[in-house]
C-alpha cells in the first residue's frame, strides 16, 4: 500500500466515551502503521496538547488537530490558531441565559472553543444561536457539545495537515465515530465509522464496521488493508 496519512478521532474511536480510557491494541496497530512507512494524525474535540502529548508516548506522528479544527499543534510551543474564541464565549454567555443548565464541562484549557456539558437539547441550542445571528457552529462529539468559530471543522483544521505534507484527498484515510467527523470524511478518499457511530455519521464513510471504538480501529484497518489490495 502507497503511503497514507490516516486521519484518526479519539474519542469514541480509540477510547470509550465513558472513561476515555485508550484501547492499547488499537494503539499498537496505530503504532505499527507509522513503522510501516504511514502517518497517523489526531484529529479531535480534545485539546490539541493532549492529543500531540498522546502522539508522543504512544509513537503515531507527532502532529496534532485540536479542537474540533481550531489548532493544529507540530510541537511544544508550535501551534496554528485558526478559531476565534472571543465570539464562542459570546455565543456561551447567551445559551446561559436562555437556556437553563448550560455550563462548561470541566477540560484542558481551549484556545479557539468553547466546551459544554451534553446536559441541554442541541437543537433549541443551535435555534438560539441562529436566530441571534451568532458566528459560532454548536456541534456534538459525543464526548461534550463544542462552540466553534463557523467554517472551523476537523476538515478545515486537517487541511493544513494535508498543504504541511502536500497531501491530496486520495492519501487521506479518515477514523470517526460522531457528527464532527463527517466534515474529515469529505476531505478522505476512504472515511471509516465506527460501529457506535450515529447512522447519519455512518451514512456520510465511505465503509463503517459493527465494532465499537478501539475494535472497532482495528476492524477498520483490516478492512481498509483488504479494500484498498483490490485496486
Amino acid at each position: 500500500m502507497k503511503p497514507k496519512i490516516f486521519a484518526v478521532d479519539i474519542d469514541g474511536t480509540i477510547t470509550d466515551n465513558k472513561g476515555g480510557r485508550v484501547d492499547l491494541d488499537a494503539l499498537a496497530a496505530l503504532r505499527y502503521l507509522v513503522k510501516l512507512g504511514h502517518k497517523v494524525i489526531y484529529v479531535t474535540g480534545r485539546s490539541s496538547i493532549e492529543a500531540y502529548v498522546l502522539s508522543v508516548f504512544g509513537g503515531t506522528t507527532r502532529i496534532s488537530v485540536g479542537e474540533n479544527g481550531g489548532i493544529i499543534t507540530s510541537g511544544p510551543n508550535e501551534h496554528k490558531l485558526i478559531g476565534n474564541r472571543q465570539e464562542c464565549l459570546r455565543a456561551f454567555e447567551f445559551l446561559k441565559s436562555c437556556i437553563p443548565g448550560v455550563v462548561e464541562k470541566p477540560v484542558f484549557p481551549r484556545l479557539t472553543e468553547v466546551v459544554l456539558e451534553r446536559n441541554f437539547d442541541i437543537r433549541k441550542g443551535k435555534e438560539f444561536l441562529s436566530e441571534k445571528g451568532f458566528d459560532v457552529h454548536l456541534s456534538d462529539s459525543m464526548y461534550a457539545y463544542h462552540i466553534n468559530s463557523r467554517g472551523v471543522n476537523k476538515a478545515s483544521g486537517f487541511l493544513e495537515v494535508m498543504r504541511m505534507f502536500s497531501a491530496t484527498k486520495d492519501d487521506v484515510i479518515a477514523i470517526g465515530d460522531s457528527e464532527t467527523d463527517i466534515p474529515l470524511f469529505g476531505m478522505a478518499g476512504v472515511s471509516v465509522a465506527m460501529g457506535n457511530a450515529p447512522d447519519e455519521v455512518k451514512s456520510k464513510a465511505t465503509l463503517s464496521v459493527q465494532a465499537r471504538e478501539g475494535d472497532g480501529v482495528i476492524e477498520a484497518l483490516e478492512r481498509i488493508e483488504l479494500k484498498l489490495s483490490v485496486k
